[in-house]
């Protein structure tokens, strides 16, 4: 098997919550120093499994938030460390938990969802704003 361009399949979430300020949508964005970039959590599938239960146990390991996944958004194609990517989200509603800084990811932000827009480094990413708020009935405020 060709290694360089079999698909490295990942999946990963747009992890949202109600504010507790005022009751908008909030989307949780994090930070990996390793690249320094802001963007969803998400990570490679382990063996055999599948991609709903890989969303779900790298939002938790990158943002210590359980959660429980909604709608599924489009999947991202893309070339990472010469190896093409194909990454599967969701979006997905946090329901509890607490961020503890780790080796992968050392800070989460949740932002209102157009400063999420422009706070997210990859235009890549900003495609899965649009059909969240497309698919899940939140408006953008």
């Amino acid at each position: 098997m060709d290694t360089t361009t079999t698909p490295v399949l990942a999946a990963g979430a747009v992890l949202w919550r109600r504010s507790p300020v005022d009751g908008g949508i909030e989307l949780a964005l994090i930070h990996r120093p390793r690249y320094d970039d802001w963007s969803f959590p998400k990570g490679k599938l382990k063996r055999g499994e599948q991609p709903a239960t890989a969303a779900i146990r790298e939002v938790k390991e990158e943002t210590g938030q359980d959660c429980v996944l909604g709608t599924p958004l489009p999947s991202s194609f893309y070339v990472a460390s010469g190896r093409p990517k194909h990454v599967r989200y969701w979006a997905a509603e946090a329901t509890g938990g607490q961020f503890a800084p780790n080796r992968e990811v050392d800070r989460m932000i949740w932002l209102p969802v157009i400063a999420a827009r422009h706070r997210l480094t990859h235009e890549r990413d900003r495609p899965l704003i649009d059909a969240f708020i497309r698919h899940s009935g939140q408006n953008a405020q």
